[in-house]
């Protein structure tokens, strides 16, 4: 692997582009290292960063366009989808409607910093009815500042980069070795995250029909709805008798709680 770094230099702005059209497609392909790698070897030859800044926020605006279309037309069930292969279901689930709930499209400028929202921001917008004029908007200055950021870091640090540069070309072959086992430490990190929270989920879960056995039994729980008010939105479904309470309420009211019951939580 020699001629790594002018490699990159001549596919840089290609390479910068898929790169970051697969990250917000939703494949574990980190784009930010990318873009300051780009950022560092074009402001050390003195081209315009111009050029990386307008390719960067292209492939985010393309990708977030499609999954907010996604969203629009097929609304939460293209969200269920995304947490369902969600690396981090955990995080896309709580943070993604919690923040949308708050900002509504304002939180684009800022999705793509939140590990979990990135992606799924865009199909939210489309399924909470958000204009497509507002959301390009919003997702334009989002994926700005978010390429913005990268190029900065790149441009500021582009004699550190330069170096790590020069001995992953010096290892040759081993670097691009290097850089697979680590993409997919990483990845493989992210999956067992995964397992560990579904194993968690089903150490605490109750059955639809086993809940319903004790619903009709003399012994029957206390149900709570936490699902945040846009979910409520977007799935006005309730199960009977529940109470409407978000996890901050819940958390608040735990001194109220029955104690002669069973408490069942339901969620996204």
């Amino acid at each position: 692997m020699p001629e790594l770094v002018p490699l990159i230099v001549r596919f840089g702005l290609p390479l910068v582009f898929f790169n970051v059209l697969l990250e917000q497609g939703g494949l574990p392909i980190p784009a930010f290292p990318t873009i300051i790698v780009a950022a560092a070897l074009m402001a050390r030859d003195g081209r315009s960063i111009l050029p990386l800044l307008l390719t960067a926020a292209a492939a985010c605006l393309i990708a977030d366009t499609a999954w907010y279309g996604l969203g629009r037309v097929h609304g939460s069930r293209v969200l269920k989808t995304l947490c369902r292969i969600s690396l981090s279901p955990d995080s896309c689930v709580k943070q993604t409607e919690s923040l949308f709930a708050r900002l509504g499209q304002r939180s684009l400028i800022f999705a793509k910093f939140v590990p979990g929202f990135s992606t799924v921001a865009p199909p939210m917008a489309g399924a909470t009815g958000v204009g497509l004029t507002r959301f390009a908007v919003f997702d334009l200055l989002g994926s700005l500042l978010w390429a913005g950021t990268g190029i900065a870091l790149g441009v500021t640090f582009r004699a550190t980069v330069s170096e790590i540069l020069s001995v992953l070309s010096a290892l040759g072959g081993r670097a691009f070795l290097l850089l697979s086992v680590l993409l997919g430490l990483f990845v493989a990190g992210k999956w067992w995250q995964r397992r560990r929270f579904y194993r968690f989920l089903r150490m605490a879960r109750i059955s639809p029909d086993d809940l319903y056995a004790l619903v009709r039994s003399s012994a029957a729980p206390a149900i709570f709805d936490v699902r945040t008010a846009s979910a409520r939105s977007l799935d006005p479904r309730r199960i009977r008798g529940a109470y409407a309470l978000s996890l901050e309420e819940l958390d608040e009211r735990r001194p109220d709680l029955p104690r002669d019951q069973e408490i069942v939580l339901y969620c996204t």
